[in-house]
């Protein structure tokens, strides 16, 4: 199980890679459009320095013809290092560009997944992750759970290493659908994971439980001004 943030903001991921267990960051174009008109090799050079070695980057090409892509992936590799995933959309050149890519070499994560048999081609193209876009396939009136439990089914069957990697979150009930029908990990803002836990329920049991402690002890006191 993974949990990658879908963001670039630089700030954002500061502050919760000090909260959260994650494994990694993703972003495309859009999420860029909100840092504006940044440095783009060096916005993600302090996003790599900032999330260490060990945890993933994924970064979109832009361009929609192969030539192109192949173009942009090198660049991107070449900027940032041979361990960042170029982010693909699964479309006829899109493959084409996952096949050459991974002989050289790449990470490959297939995004743009709306259908089963684009999933499907992109587990056969050896990409390494697969992003099923859930609530813009709820949006379509397609099932995004069906989606990934027979995609994760063909991993298991023919014993690809493929991960699928759900994306496209609308709340956090989808986000632990997501995990139910089979993803291995999801991407998503993480301010929803600080909504999550903003629960009235959680914060009453945390004052239910310091009442009782002061009630026994004291008002005020911690377990750290009890003696040893």
């Amino acid at each position: 199980m993974e949990f990658l943030f879908d963001t670039a903001h630089i700030p954002e991921i500061k502050d919760y890679i000090q909260i959260y267990p994650f494994n990694g960051v993703t972003s495309n174009p859009t999420i860029l459009r909100a840092e504006g008109r940044v440095d783009f090799f060096d916005h993600f050079r302090q996003i790599r320095e900032l999330i260490g070695p060990d945890k993933s980057l994924h970064i979109q090409v832009l361009s929609p013809d192969y030539k192109g892509m192949m173009a942009e992936a090198r660049l991107i590799r070449e900027a940032l290092d041979d361990q960042v995933y170029i982010k693909i959309p699964v479309n006829e050149p899109g493959l084409q560009a996952m096949h050459r890519l991974k002989a050289d070499g790449a990470n490959i994560t297939a995004t743009a997944i709306y259908t089963k048999i684009q999933g499907m081609l992109a587990i056969q193209a050896n990409a390494d992750y697969i992003a099923p876009y859930c609530n813009r396939m709820q949006n379509m009136d397609i099932d995004p759970w069906e989606v990934i439990e027979q995609l994760s089914q063909a991993i298991d069957v023919y014993g690809y290493p493929t991960k699928i990697l759900a994306a496209s979150f609308k709340n956090i009930g989808q986000v632990t659908a997501a995990f139910k029908h089979g993803a291995h990990a999801v991407t998503l803002p993480p301010t929803m994971l600080r909504s999550a836990l903003a629960m009235p329920a959680i914060q009453k049991a945390v004052d239910d439980f310091a009442a009782d402690w002061e009630h026994v002890y004291g008002q005020g006191t911690t377990i750290t001004d009890l003696p040893k």
